[in-house]
């Protein structure tokens, strides 16, 4: 009998460990019966075209079944969703901005050529500045040198043409001749019969025509010649006035210290070799 009951039980251990499995472990499920197999190649992505939908399509009912009928309508993107600059207007400047842009019409690259701008004509040669004439005044056009007589007992005599220029000489002289080399808007350069050499206002010169002795005590004749009577005698430096004088000829008509005569044209300081005074 015990040894019955120790076989039952051995038995009844042997089927519990054959159909049960031990707690923890999990076991793989077994593969389903008649399950339809997959295709045999990967399914293709559908395309990522966007699909806009307008409006409920009228065979599609209140509870989102679709009805047969028509398909429901698809608005396509635009081509080009960039945002673009407004093309200019035509004309010489949309070319020029278009070149310098690089556009692209229709998707290849235009380049323009600008047509060359004709070479200027050449520039006509400037006029030179014409030289002042040295033998005529700039302000005047009297001929240089000339003479001319101091007009007044007083005259300032200054180192540039213009009163902020400093005195250099006072003349006290009425009559006494000066050659007038240059000219400059209302003033003269003046040489004395010592060589000194200034600047003084055209006012106060005189076109008479004045002399001054030149060097040694010169007789004053009644007549043109050596052996006329004499009238006076003049010093060295006295002034007076030429009258008249002929050409090439050696006597003048002068007057001086209220006398009035002829003294030969070589010792007297006013006139050119070959004047002629009338």
């Amino acid at each position: 009998m015990k040894t019955s009951l120790i076989l039952v039980c051995a038995l009844c251990l042997l089927a519990s460990a054959v159909g049960a499995q031990p707690q923890g472990v999990l076991g793989a499920p077994s593969k389903p019966q008649n399950v339809p197999q997959g295709p045999a190649t990967p399914p293709v992505a559908a395309p990522r075209t966007p699909v806009q939908q307008v409006g409920p399509s009228a065979s599609t009912s209140s509870l989102g079944q679709s009805k047969p009928g028509k398909p429901t309508p698809v608005v396509p993107a635009p081509t080009n969703t960039h945002a673009q600059k407004p093309k200019p207007k035509p004309g010489k400047a949309a070319v020029v901005g278009a070149v310098a842009a690089g556009a692209v019409v229709g998707g290849a690259a235009v380049v323009a050529i600008a047509k060359p701008s004709p070479p200027s004509p050449p520039e006509p040669p400037k006029p030179e500045p014409e030289k002042p004439d040295p033998t005529k005044g700039a302000t005047t056009g009297a001929p240089l040198p000339r003479w001319a007589a101091l007009r007044s007992d007083e005259v300032n005599l200054r180192t540039g043409p213009g009163t902020r220029y400093p005195i250099d000489w006072v003349y006290h002289r009425r009559d006494l001749p000066v050659q007038i080399q240059r000219e400059f808007d209302a003033w003269r350069l003046i040489e004395d019969q010592d060589g000194v050499k200034g600047w003084v206002h055209s006012a106060t010169l005189a076109g008479r025509r004045g002399f001054v002795i030149k060097v040694g005590d010169q007789t004053l004749r009644k007549s043109a010649g050596d052996d006329a009577p004499a009238i006076a005698t003049l010093r060295t430096g006295v002034a007076g006035r030429l009258r008249s004088c002929a050409a090439k000829a050696a006597w003048c008509d002068v007057e001086a210290g209220g006398h009035r005569g002829w003294l030969k044209r070589d010792v007297i300081w006013g006139i050119f070799p070959d004047e002629v005074i009338n």
